[in-house]
């Protein structure tokens, strides 16, 4: 591999001056980009069809194989490291999220890499709230921080496991953390750097469970990385050696694609969007900026009765807002037509913070997602071309695209993303447990005992008795925006998510639903089957059904269920009714 900029610099300098330019100035540093490769031994390790094999006989599946890692440094040839203190890269099988962005070393020899799976005390409590959405330690880009509990998760590996290939009705959720269990990885690769590369670094996942503690998940199917946890330590200790060196690989230097802005229309009021500071930067659409107009004509078109084939049923119809944009007390909605539909009407807040639509994630935007109900003949029947037509009638909505977007032009595409200004802008952050949390509000001893029992793992061999509703419901928005099979049905009627990856690993797996308003929007599930809070805590205590894809921390759970006492479970509805929105402006 040649140094950039050390063969011929002689003639390129005599042609630049000749050509009126300055002496191009000397490359002194190279570009590496890390990048992961998960492997069964020394196999690639391909996610949902990985199987490993672990020293007590067990197969395990992996589900989930998500971590942080900070702290990069090289070893100069003098034994001396150059560090990047400031660095952090996430990390996710599922998410083929396995390269970290490129950072600059000089030019030259190393002996080694270092980094940390884990971050330093003040990385790992500080408030994430500012991070910008794209930041690798944003949690809701990486959703392993503990939320309300504070810190991160280190590494989340998830999955199921069983005696033979053919039952995996067992689950393990290992989640190491704490400042006990950063693990400090140190890997021998003698490598020249210069030009742009990329190291190669693979991880041994069945090396987690063989070396130099081997591992049997029947003796402790999870852990929090609590203290005297043995297994945190044993799996810390395999950790440090799981990763190898695999080769430095030199890349071509390739134009970045940006992500297209549009600006503002001219005569528009940017929109201030509001939110506690308890949540993260949302990920705005860069090419919709809100604005006070588009704001306002989503908001028209939303409650907009023309955008059905009978010209009586509007968005609003379905999605209320005295119901946190709910269809309660429906189990299903029916359509324009009286159709029933097969799936409980989702309600529409804080959608600034996800970033797949719909129960099985179809839609991968807003502007998506809104056309689809227009358009479904069990919904509102109609047809976006023959809206357009409509709207286009009207006057008054002439002047409002007038406004919103700087011409009066009426289109489909434009429709779609007025009711996305509309709907990013519709923000739960102000119930009475976010006031007890900024100390303006009390919680009763009740809601409390909720909030306990909500936040505590079930692990009786650690006696850790709650109800382990956390790993699912975290975070500000009492959700982990993933998708998950809670055990309704041993076979599903309605397959989920697998409808739009095709995976088997995705049966019966739906959207994980913020909790926030969770008083106002019955009845629950994506098929609205419980109607009351009360039989959804019943649920998780003692009615779940074992399936090949149940996620594995409900399934790491007794046969029997989570036992919880009808004190416990009082407690639990208590607490989540703290969670619904007071303000009355919030919700219109």
């Amino acid at each position: 591999m040649k140094r950039a900029g050390s063969i011929g610099f002689g003639l390129g300098a005599a042609i630049f001056a000749a050509l009126g330019f300055e002496r191009p100035p000397e490359i002194t540093h190279a570009s590496l980009a890390l990048e992961i490769f998960p492997m069964a031994g020394t196999e690639p390790l391909e996610f949902a069809n990985t199987q490993l094999q672990t020293p007590a006989g067990e197969t395990a599946t992996v589900t989930r194989l998500d971590f942080l890692i900070s702290d990069l440094s090289l070893q100069r040839r003098d034994g001396s490291w150059m560090i990047l203190p400031d660095w952090s890269a996430f990390f996710s099988l599922e998410q083929n999220r396995l390269e970290a962005e490129a950072v600059h070393f000089p030019i030259g020899r190393y002996t080694a890499l270092r980094f940390n799976v884990g971050l330093r005390p003040d990385l790992n409590h500080q408030d994430p709230s500012g991070l910008a959405p794209n930041h690798p330690l944003n949690p809701e880009l990486n959703g392993l921080h503990w939320g309300w509990q504070g810190g991160y998760v280190f590494l989340a590996l998830e999955g199921k496991w069983g005696e033979d290939r053919k039952s995996f009705q067992n689950g393990y959720s290992f989640h190491i953390a704490t400042a006990r269990q950063v693990a400090s990885v140190v890997i021998p690769s003698d490598v020249f750097l210069e030009g742009n590369a990329r190291l190669r670094i693979g991880f041994d996942l069945e090396g987690m469970f063989h070396r130099p503690n081997p591992v049997q998940i029947s003796a402790a199917e999870s852990t929090h990385s609590r203290e005297n946890d043995p297994l945190a330590d044993q799996l810390r200790q395999n950790l440090e050696q799981a990763f190898s060196f695999l080769e430095l690989a030199a890349v071509e230097e390739k134009n970045q694609v940006q992500a297209s802005h549009s600006s503002q229309p001219l005569g528009t009021t940017p929109y201030r969007l509001r939110f506690s500071r308890v949540f993260t930067i949302p990920d705005l659409p860069r090419d919709n900026p809100l604005t006070e107009e588009g704001v306002e004509l989503g908001r028209q078109l939303f409650h907009e009765v023309r955008l059905s084939g009978n010209n009586r049923q509007s968005c609003a119809s379905c999605h209320a807002p005295a119901s946190a944009f709910s269809d309660s007390p429906k189990r299903v909605s029916a359509g324009a037509f009286g159709e029933e539909g097969t799936r409980n009407a989702m309600p529409l807040f804080n959608l600034a913070w996800k970033r797949e639509f719909g129960w099985d994630g179809m839609a991968s935007s807003l502007r998506e997602q809104v056309l689809r109900p227009i358009e479904d003949p069990l919904e509102m029947h109609g047809n976006i071309d023959h809206t357009v037509v409509k709207l286009k009638e009207d006057a008054g909505y002439q002047t409002l695209f007038q406004k919103a977007f700087g011409s009066a032009e009426i289109s489909g595409e434009r429709v779609a993303l007025a009711l996305e200004q509309f709907l990013l802008t519709r923000i739960s952050s102000n119930s009475r447990f976010d006031q007890a949390s900024r100390g303006e509000a009390n919680l009763s001893d009740e809601e409390k005992r909720g909030f306990q029992l909500f936040f505590t793992e079930f692990d009786p061999r650690r006696e850790q008795l709650g109800a382990d509703c956390f790993h699912c419901h975290g975070g500000a928005n009492f959700t982990n925006h993933r998708f998950a099979n809670n055990g309704l049905d041993t076979e599903p009627k309605d397959l989920g998510r697998y409808l739009t990856t095709l995976l088997e690993s995705d049966r019966g797996k739906f959207s994980v639903p913020s909790l926030r308003n969770i008083e106002l929007t019955a009845p629950y599930m994506h098929d609205g089957r419980f109607a009351t809070l009360d039989d959804v805590i019943e649920h998780y205590s003692a009615g779940v059904q074992s399936s090949l894809t149940l996620d594995p921390n409900l399934a790491k759970h007794p046969e029997s269920g989570i036992p919880l006492s009808s004190s416990d479970k009082a407690a639990l509805v208590a607490f989540l009714k703290t969670l619904t929105e007071t303000a009355a402006s919030a919700l219109d």
